[in-house]
């Protein structure tokens, strides 16, 4: 494998357009799986309904990340449906109710478009819908609050076609810390946060480990009896300060469980020279809505912003190409059979990179992997192979 880091390649002679026909020939042949897109709860935002006049929304719209005619363009066959659940809710309440809604939207999306998406339970099911020429929709759950303390709520989530968890999102829950929340409850894990390890096994049901503190994925890599995912975190050494990301010690320790790394798109995720840039801008543009007088959520505010963001635009995103140094880090440190993607498509906002902006363009990061020395059989491990050997190892596990 003729790979070289950091951005450079033996292929640096040749344009990125000699490989961009090749990656799109790749993205059409390969299966595509992609850890975290937050379709569910967008549309949720949007008040989406199973009527008539909504039926279109999933296959092609101006809005959002992903619709069917950009994923086919982009060759996505398995995007990894996030049923996201907001701290609030472990609060507030509610968070069985929104789980059982998201995944009876998927469902129904599926249902209402048999031609075009399937249910994609396992590595086998999505092979076979993708030789139908379907999308499959598997889910993962983005937060294990729903499970409140009850252990058998996991199988019952398993059931309704759950394949993943993250344990928690951006506040501590019943299970484990969060690397966002500096109230550090639990010091890692909850005691019922090592039972739901045990049962997250016993039922084949990956753990994600993805949004938990440092000290909560250290005590899940000591507990697991199977490989775990991070289905959408990126690399700390591009990003110091943010705990969110996984260090080099946490990549080789994901290594050492036969695990993988779903890299994260969005800008602020790879780059800390944009997340400053981002907060440079934001503190820019509130200045100036005090100045003018002009509310920040207000109609005007929004068309102002349109001229106000020019100045600052070019600098607000990363690119692909940072993406692609992500990739090569996990292959630096790990290997390349530890790292995958994991886009969070629709759940970060205007952050997306140049050349990343939605699931149309998963060929652009097949091309500048080419153009750095990958071969097919490399990308093919990075765009499904990893993940399908990590989860087939999980349901491999699976006792009850």
């Amino acid at each position: 494998m003729g790979i070289t880091f950091g951005g450079c390649s033996r292929n640096t002679q040749k344009s990125m357009v000699d490989f961009t026909a090749k990656a799109e020939k790749i993205a059409k042949d390969i299966i595509i799986t992609d850890g975290h897109i937050d379709l569910p709860y967008r549309l949720r935002v949007k008040n989406f309904q199973l009527s008539r006049e909504y039926l279109g929304i999933p296959i092609q719209t101006n809005e959002g990340d992903f619709d069917y005619v950009r994923a086919k363009e982009g060759g996505l066959d398995a995007p990894f449906m996030s049923i996201y659940i907001p701290a609030k809710y472990q609060t507030e309440g509610g968070a069985d109710k929104l789980a059982d809604s998201l995944i009876n939207m998927v469902h129904g999306i599926i249902n209402a478009h048999p031609d075009k998406f399937a249910k994609g339970h396992s590595p086998e099911d999505i092979e076979n819908n993708t030789k139908s020429g379907l999308i499959s929709l598997p889910m993962g759950m983005e937060n294990g609050a729903p499970i409140a303390m009850d252990l058998d709520k996991i199988n019952y989530y398993f059931d309704k076609g759950i394949r993943y968890i993250t344990l928690t999102h951006s506040k501590n829950n019943q299970i484990c810390d969060s690397s966002y929340d500096l109230d550090r409850k639990w010091n890692g894990l909850s005691p019922f946060g090592y039972q739901v390890v045990e049962r997250m096994n016993s039922v084949g049901m990956l753990i994600d480990v993805s949004h938990i503190s440092d000290s909560a994925f250290y005590q899940v890599m000591r507990t697991t009896k199977t490989p775990v995912i991070a289905s959408h975190s990126s690399c700390r050494i591009f990003t110091p300060e943010f705990e969110r990301n996984m260090s080099d010690d946490m990549i080789r320790t994901m290594k050492e469980k036969n695990s993988v790394i779903q890299i994260n798109f969005g800008s602020t995720f790879i780059d800390s020279e944009i997340t400053m840039a981002r907060e440079k801008y934001r503190n820019d543009w509130l200045e100036y809505l005090e100045g003018q007088g002009v509310d920040t959520n207000s109609p005007e505010a929004r068309k102002l912003e349109e001229d106000f963001k020019d100045n600052y635009a070019p600098a607000l995103y990363s690119t692909v190409q940072k993406v692609a140094d992500h990739i090569d880090h996990v292959v630096k440190i790990a290997g390349i059979d530890y790292v995958g993607l994991g886009s969070d498509f629709d759940g970060v906002g205007d952050s997306l990179p140049t050349g990343l902006k939605d699931v149309s363009q998963y060929p652009n990061l097949i091309a500048e992997l080419l153009l750095r020395g990958y071969s097919k059989n490399d990308i093919e491990k990075i765009c499904y192979k990893n993940v399908w050997r990590v989860w087939k190892s999980v349901l491999n596990y699976k006792t009850i």
